[in-house]
């Protein structure tokens, strides 16, 4: 936000737990509601500066405190006079929350951001809203007067803050500020954001609760003076920059002792519908599809108070999933269950679950899942995004699993898409498809990808109608990796930032493996014996090959590249370990698995010889293939680069295993892989 701070906000220290995080999730629900907090090197209060949307744009977002007559600021950098900064004690997060602690003189404030992770219930799931709680209680055990106050920006709707907006304020049980892009493209981005929809701050209408609209700094100060708003309405519509106008709530909890603390909660959202618009099967028309909640609340002010009304239970459920996704991470290590942690806000913010229809007519049969490829190309449904990020949906939901995929198989399905390979992605942020065959071509990497992932949905949740409803692609991409996988040409694989190269072996493998896993879905789920027997052969006479050339001349490792002096971090054979196929000899496991730990540098292993670039995920993803030490040692390796304060971007998964340095990647819901070796070890996070 163009207001700066008066002068240097005091030092202080305080706990992190379970470290300093490069940037804290606070309202991360889908990909254009991202709201960070970035904290690098020696960490930053949460009242030193503003939260950020995962481009690092600025969101403003404002807290404040009045504790009996003095005002004090708990959250963002605001320009106002006469208020005094709250002392930050702690910070922490888990899988669904960032807890801060401020001391406010002689008040704590417990500031709580939940993005909830509802992988069980659709509905609530797909709702695109985000949980503030403003908790005081006494410090010094005498009893004290406190109102708290917030406002958000119009920041939160455009990177452009010369963008004319509009707004509007609705009260009855709940009040509600709608702000909104004055106008608005559907389907458009602008700078990450998408230019339609609506931002929604709501919280209850309660005793002692008001609420105002204005320049931030008349609203700002009016609380200072005040404690509490004027529950008036500005309605000078303008642009973001213009008196910056803020939407605004204040609330008096009254008396707090240190024993009966008292507590505000908000909400905020960003809505738009239809949510995407994905193509049919005449290739010209296309599908408005809207967030499943819609099958349940008929009224954006419905959802929001069954949300808000919600935020005792939902709390209740994330301290439990918290608890159980510390207790399957912790059985490996407790670095590891901090990685998994700062992991899943960023993972499930990535995704939109989505239902066809219209009001009074949803069809709740007819779920797709997307997924965004953020900070990247922006696409959906990226085949290589969803594998590696394929284990954290599996292990709290396999349904999502499905829902993720069918998309894509719905698409190829309709025979639009022209190559005899996997599509590679669905554009955005239209779904569009790619009818002239022109997206992204990696062929072996996503024909491997999606036989792997559909064995996988198919052998954990005992569901072969997902198999047998696409047999003919299956065998398509199957007979594409017979043909092409054992000396891959000059092909992309997920680490594409290297390049083509042809003769990888680690793609090679990736193929092998899914041509093993095509004779599993043959004969298990297709009863088709005789393509069983086949794919079986070919993939045992393709692994004895690949066995000739992929190792190095002095036989102490993988080579990146058949016949040539390479080395390269092997994490297509962790498909192996996924799909319980047992065909990969334990000589090679151990072989590699001696390598990386000869060879590990500071931060990790690199992905192979080109680059000093390693991945947070492909590492975890690799780490089931190796020796307990060499896990640890990849676990301790990222947790050492994640909390070592050298970004203050969401977390990163590509980064230089020597020195740390991040590359562009950010925000990506890949991290979803470092669920990878919970996934493998626990059938379903319920058995836990």
């Amino acid at each position: 936000m163009a207001l700066a701070g008066l002068g240097q906000p005091p030092t202080s220290d305080w706990t992190s737990t379970p470290f300093n995080a490069p940037s804290y999730p606070l309202a991360v629900r889908t990909p254009y509601l991202s709201a960070w907090f970035p904290s690098p090197e020696g960490g930053v209060a949460l009242n030193q500066a503003w939260p950020e949307f995962w481009t690092g744009a600025t969101l403003g977002w404002t807290g404040f405190a009045k504790v009996d007559g003095v005002a004090y600021s708990f959250l963002g950098e605001s320009s106002v006079t006469n208020f005094t900064q709250a002392t930050q004690v702690s910070a922490e997060f888990t899988s669904t929350r960032s807890i801060f602690v401020l001391s406010a003189g002689p008040v704590d404030l417990t500031v709580t951001f939940l993005s909830p992770i509802e992988p069980e219930d659709l509905v609530k799931q797909s709702f695109p809203f985000s949980y503030l709680s403003v908790s005081a209680s006494s410090g010094d055990g005498s009893s004290h007067n406190v109102s708290v106050y917030t406002d958000i920006t119009g920041e939160w709707l455009a990177t452009d803050h010369t963008a004319a907006i509009n707004w509007t304020t609705t009260t009855g049980d709940v009040l509600t500020h709608q702000s909104q892009l004055k106008n608005q493209t559907e389907y458009t981005e602008g700078d990450g954001r998408i230019l339609q929809g609506s931002m929604f701050y709501s919280t209850r209408n309660v005793d002692g609760a008001t609420y105002q609209t204005g320049s931030s700094t008349v609203v700002r100060s009016y609380f200072i003076s005040n404690g509490k708003l004027a529950n008036t309405r500005d309605t000078n519509y303008r642009a973001i920059d213009n008196d910056w106008p803020v939407f605004a709530f204040a609330r008096s909890l009254g008396q707090v002792t240190k024993d009966t603390p008292q507590y505000a909660v908000f909400s905020i959202g960003h809505v738009r519908d239809p949510v995407i618009k994905y193509i049919q099967n005449n290739g010209v028309t296309f599908e408005g599809r809207s967030y499943y909640f819609w099958s349940t609340y008929s009224t954006i002010s419905g959802a929001i108070t069954a949300f808000l009304s919600d935020y005792s239970e939902a709390l209740s459920r994330a301290k439990a999933l918290d608890e159980k996704l510390q207790t399957a991470a912790s059985s490996i290590s407790s670095d590891y269950a901090d990685i998994v942690a700062l992991s899943m806000r960023q993972t499930f913010g990535a995704t939109e679950l989505t239902i066809s229809g219209s009001p009074g007519a949803w069809n709740t049969d007819d779920v797709l899942m997307f997924i965004k490829e953020i900070s990247s190309d922006g696409n959906v449904n990226t085949v290589d995004i969803i594998m590696p990020a394929w284990p954290a949906f599996m292990y709290l939901n396999p349904k999502l699993g499905e829902y993720l995929l069918l998309p894509l198989l719905q698409y190829q399905a309709t025979g639009q898409y022209p190559n005899k390979w996997a599509v590679h992605d669905l554009g955005g942020p239209i779904a569009d498809g790619h009818d002239q065959g022109l997206d992204e071509k990696m062929p072996i990497e996503e024909c491997g990808n999606m036989i792997n992932m559909m064995l996988d949905y198919t052998q954990r949740t005992g569901d072969a109608s997902l198999v047998k409803a696409y047999p003919i692609h299956l065998n398509q991409w199957a007979e594409y990796l017979v043909a092409n996988t054992l000396f891959p040409a000059n092909q992309l694989t997920t680490v594409d930032f290297d390049g083509p190269l042809p003769n990888q072996t680690n793609l090679a493998i990736k193929g092998i493996i899914g041509i093993q896993a095509m004779s599993v879905i043959s004969r298990k789920y297709l009863d088709d014996a005789e393509s069983a027997d086949s794919y079986s052969s070919t993939a045992a006479s393709y692994l004895k090959t690949w066995l000739n050339y992929g190792i190095s001349s002095d036989d102490t490792h993988l080579v990146l590249e058949a016949g040539l002096t390479s080395n390269v971090l092997a994490f297509n054979l962790a498909m192996d370990k996924l799909l319980g196929l047992n065909f990969i000899p334990d000589s090679v496991y151990s072989l590699q698995s001696t390598y990386y730990e000869n060879h590990l540098a500071k931060y990790g292993f690199a992905l192979d010889s080109r680059s000093t670039y390693t991945s947070s995920e492909w590492m975890i993803w690799t780490a089931m293939t190796t020796s307990t030490s060499v896990r640890d040692s990849f676990i301790k390796a990222i947790h050492n680069w994640v909390s070592s304060g050298k970004s203050k971007t969401p977390f990163t998964d590509r980064f230089d295993d020597a020195t740390g340095s991040s590359s562009a990647n950010k925000n990506r819901p890949v991290v979803g892989g470092n669920l990878a070796l919970v996934h493998s070890k626990f059938l379903h996070f319920w058995e836990i």
